[in-house]
């Protein structure tokens, strides 16, 4: 398996307490309280692990949006990714993800958008690190 050809940034993050504890990174003092969803027979009151890999894809994405965008010299700086997470259980045991990247690029036609799209989804390091391992859906608005 292939990774990077040389890492530019890494960061580490700490949990303890698993999904109802508490996690952070090195150097920042933020802490996120987790708690397991009320779905799953938690309480729901913290973040879940889905919920912070839903922020990090989104983030990712309209990054990757922006990058290619550029390469290609349109605008889409008003672009907009919602991505869902969702986790149930998984065909052979334990459990599995699945994404929803949902995407409004306003002032873009349809076919220029979905274009744009489909590239930020080969540039897009969480593309490229979930593809082949859970469904990703693309819808473009």
């Amino acid at each position: 398996m292939a990774g990077p050809t040389s890492v530019i940034v890494s960061t580490t993050a700490h949990a303890t307490g698993g999904r109802d504890g508490k996690v952070h990174i090195d150097g920042d003092s933020v802490w996120v309280a987790m708690a397991v969803a009320k779905e799953m027979g938690g309480s729901g009151l913290g973040s879940t692990p889905e919920h912070l890999f839903a922020m990090g894809y989104a983030s990712c994405f309209n990054s990757a949006l922006l990058y290619v965008a550029g390469q290609k010299k349109v605008d889409a700086s008003k672009a907009r990714v919602s991505c869902e997470v969702g986790i149930g259980p998984g065909v052979g045991g334990g459990f599995a993800l699945q994404a929803r990247l949902t995407v409004k690029i306003p002032g873009m036609d349809a076919a220029a958008a979905k274009e744009l799209v489909d590239t930020a989804h080969q540039v897009c390091p969480y593309s490229n690190a979930t593809r082949g391992n859970m469904p990703v859906e693309l819808v473009v608005e």
